[in-house]
C-alpha cells in the first residue's frame, strides 16, 4: 500500500471534506478533525464489495457463520481474546450501540460516569437519553493521563452510578490503559454494581504497548460489560456502518437486543457484512504496514513541533491516530483558539473543550493521512503561530 499517495476526496459526500460551509468552516481550511483516514481501504475490502455488487440483488442480509469466524479469529490472533460467537450483537455503529446500551441497562434519571476529557458523543448519549452525567476528570501529568481512582469511586458512591463508559484506547488523550489500570477500574465497578460500556473501537491502534480488552482482565469483568468493537476505524470503512458488540451476560444481551428492536434496528448493511469479513480475513498485512506508517507520522509531528513550535506540547499517543495538542502556551481562550485555528492557521481540527473541561486549550488532530498532508498542516500552523508572535 502506498500510504504517501494523496487522493481527492471532494465531491464524494465526505463529511470530512464536503461540508465545510454547512459547518461554518472556511473552504480553504485543511480538514483533520473527524476520525476517518485519507487512505484507501485494503484491496480485499474493495474486491469483496465489488464481487457482492456484481450479484445485483441487495436484499435483507445477516452475518453468516463464516463472518463470525473471521471476527473471532481476529480477536484471538490480535488481542488474545477467545470469544463465544453467540454473544455478539451486530449494530450499525459504536455510537448508536452505546445509546442503545444506556437505554437498555439504565433508567431515566440514573447516573452514568465518564472520565473527561473524552470522546464527546459519550456525554451527548447520556444527556440525550435523560440520564444524569457524572464526570471524573483525568489527571494530566505533563501530557500523561491517569485516572483519579479515589475521585472515580467517590463519585460512583455519591451519585449511585449505574454505568461507566470506558474509552480504551482513550480518545482523545491517546492512553492505552494497562491491565493493572483496567483491573482497578473494574474492581470499583464490581464493588458498586456498575455496568461497563467499553468502547474499544481503536483497539487495533497501539504503539509500543499492548492493548488489553477489558473483558479479559478478570472473568468477573466479562459478566458486567459490553465491549464495543468495529472494523470501521481499523480499515477506514466508517461509511459501511457495522460494528460487533460483545455482551457475554445473557440478560444484558437480551435487554440490548430488545432495545435495538424497539428502535427498529433490523438487519445490518450487506456491504458492511462482506467488508468486515474480508477485512478481518485478509486485511492483516495492510494493517501492519499502516501501523508502521502512522508511527512515522507521529514521530514526524513530534520532531516538527519540538523544533519549530515549542509553544505547542505533544506527548506521543500510545494508541489511536489522533494527536492531543496542548496549545495553552499560546494564551488564547477557547473561542479565540478555535478562530485562530480556522481563520489564521487554516486548519479544521476538533477543539479540545468539546471533550470536556480538561480539554480547554487543546486541539485534536487526525494524522491518518499522507505525510505530505501532515507537513502541510504543520507548516500552516507554524506560519500562523509565527504571525501571532509578532
Amino acid at each position: 500500500m502506498d500510504f504517501d499517495k494523496i487522493y481527492d476526496r471532494k465531491n464524494t459526500n465526505s463529511v470530512k471534506y464536503d461540508f465545510a460551509c454547512e459547518n461554518g468552516v472556511p473552504q480553504d481550511a485543511l480538514p483533520m478533525w473527524v476520525a476517518d483516514m485519507d487512505f484507501k481501504a485494503p484491496d480485499c475490502v474493495a474486491q469483496a464489495i465489488k464481487d457482492r455488487a456484481e450479484h445485483g440483488i441487495f436484499g435483507y442480509s445477516a452475518p453468516s457463520k463464516e463472518y463470525f469466524a473471521s471476527v473471532a479469529k481476529w480477536f484471538e490472533t490480535r488481542h488474545n481474546w477467545n470469544v463465544d460467537t453467540d454473544k455478539f450483537v451486530i449494530t450499525a455503529g459504536v455510537v448508536s450501540a452505546i445509546s442503545a446500551i444506556i437505554c437498555a441497562m439504565t433508567r431515566e434519571g440514573d447516573s452514568v460516569i465518564i472520565c473527561q476529557p473524552v470522546y464527546y458523543p459519550f456525554a451527548e448519549a447520556v444527556r440525550s437519553n435523560a440520564r444524569n452525567l457524572v464526570v471524573s476528570e483525568l489527571v494530566n501529568d505533563g501530557g500523561y493521563y491517569t485516572v483519579d481512582y479515589d475521585d472515580f469511586e467517590r463519585k460512583i458512591v455519591e451519585n449511585d452510578v449505574k454505568m461507566f463508559i470506558l474509552c480504551n484506547p482513550h480518545n482523545p488523550v491517546g492512553r492505552v490503559w494497562t491491565k493493572e489500570e483496567l483491573e482497578r477500574l473494574g474492581d470499583v465497578c464490581l464493588r458498586h454494581g456498575v455496568f461497563v460500556i467499553s468502547d474499544e473501537i481503536h483497539f487495533d491502534f497501539a504503539f509500543g504497548c499492548r492493548h488489553t480488552v477489558f473483558a479479559t482482565v478478570k472473568r468477573e469483568f466479562e459478566d458486567i460489560c459490553a465491549v464495543c468493537t468495529a472494523t470501521t476505524k481499523t480499515f477506514n470503512m466508517a461509511g459501511l456502518h457495522i460494528s460487533n458488540i460483545y455482551i457475554a451476560n445473557d440478560r444484558a444481551r437480551k435487554l440490548v437486543s430488545a432495545e435495538l428492536a424497539k428502535r427498529g434496528c433490523g438487519n445490518p448493511n450487506v456491504m458492511g457484512i462482506v467488508a468486515c469479513q474480508a477485512a478481518y480475513g485478509s486485511g492483516g498485512g495492510w494493517l501492519d504496514e499502516l501501523l508502521v506508517y502512522l508511527e512515522g507520522n507521529i514521530r514526524f509531528a513530534k520532531r516538527y513541533l519540538d523544533e519549530y513550535l515549542p509553544e505547542i506540547s505533544l506527548r506521543e499517543p500510545q494508541g489511536t491516530y489522533l494527536l492531543w495538542l496542548d496549545m495553552r502556551k499560546l494564551g488564547l481562550d477557547d473561542e479565540k483558539l478555535s478562530s485562530f485555528m480556522l481563520n489564521e492557521a487554516k486548519l479544521w481540527l476538533d477543539d479540545g473543550y468539546i471533550f470536556g473541561k480538561g480539554g480547554s486549550g487543546f486541539e485534536r488532530m487526525n494524522i491518518a493521512c499522507p505525510r505530505a498532508t501532515l507537513k502541510s498542516a504543520l507548516d500552516r500552523l507554524y506560519s500562523a503561530v509565527r504571525a501571532l508572535r509578532k
